[in-house]
This record gives C-alpha cells, structure tokens and sequence, in this order.
C-alpha cells in the first residue's frame, strides 16, 4: 500500500468533528544536508492539512500521524496545476509567435491565457477540492 500513497509525516494540532489539522514540515532536497544551516539554500516551510478521520479510528491532538493522499490523485493534482498551465503557455507563445511579429504581445498573452487557466481553477476549486481527501494513519516508531 505504501507504493499506493504519498504519505508525509505531521502532527495533529486541532480535532474537529471527523476532521483533523494536521502540520506537516515540508523540507527541500538539500535540507537534510549537513551544511544546510550554514549554505542558506535549504529552506523548509510549516504547512496545515486538513485529514479526514474515519469513525473507527481514535486519534488525539500532539500525536505523530502519517498523512496520505492517493499517488493517482497526486499526479493528477501536478497535472492540472504545472503541466497543463506549461502546455497552454507553450502553445500559445508558439502559435502566436508565428501569426504575430510580435514577441511581447505573444508573450503577454500566453501569460494571460496561464492567468486564465488558474481563474478557471479558482471557481472550481470547492469541486475539484473535494477530490482529494487526505487520510491519517498512526506513525509507529521509525
């Protein structure tokens, strides 16, 4: 099931209901590096999810959890935030830059079609958001 799910590792801060809060660390590659304090290239953010908890399980707030979203859901979510924005941007530049003898106007406008795109996601975001439905497992030792 591991190779299923994107799991991360947080801490429960707040339980209401069914739904937990849940602050995970998200760290860069070169975090965990042993000169990472002093190259200031690493940086690490603090990011609050919010995990359903199913009626049989028992969870309490300060307790470690793993918080997994479904690998198949993931990929779709890069899809539709970078790899489609990134088609539309490149279409765009490249049809326009053939009609047009301008590379500012194709530009602006591939920049505007991107500003479109995630417009579009905006007003659908409490449709497309309930897709995606984090779950919590208890984390046992490392």
């Amino acid at each position: 099931m591991a190779g299923q799910n994107i799991s991360h590792r947080g801490v429960i801060v707040s339980i209401e209901g069914s739904q937990a809060s849940v602050e995970i660390v998200s760290t860069s590659a070169c975090a965990s590096c042993h000169a990472a304090g002093l190259c200031g290239a690493s940086e690490s953010s603090t990011k609050v999810i919010n995990a359903r908890i199913r009626p049989w399980e028992s969870f309490q707030v300060g307790q470690e959890v793993d918080v997994c979203l479904s690998r198949n859901l993931g990929l779709k979510a890069v899809m539709i935030s970078y790899v489609i924005p990134l088609l539309i941007l490149l279409i765009l530049i490249l049809f326009l830059s053939i009609v047009t003898d301008s590379e500012l106007l194709a530009g602006l406008i591939g920049i505007a079609g991107v500003g479109a795109w995630y417009f579009v996601l905006y007003l659908f975001r409490d449709s497309l958001g309930g897709e995606y439905e984090f779950t919590m497992i208890p984390r046992v030792g490392d």
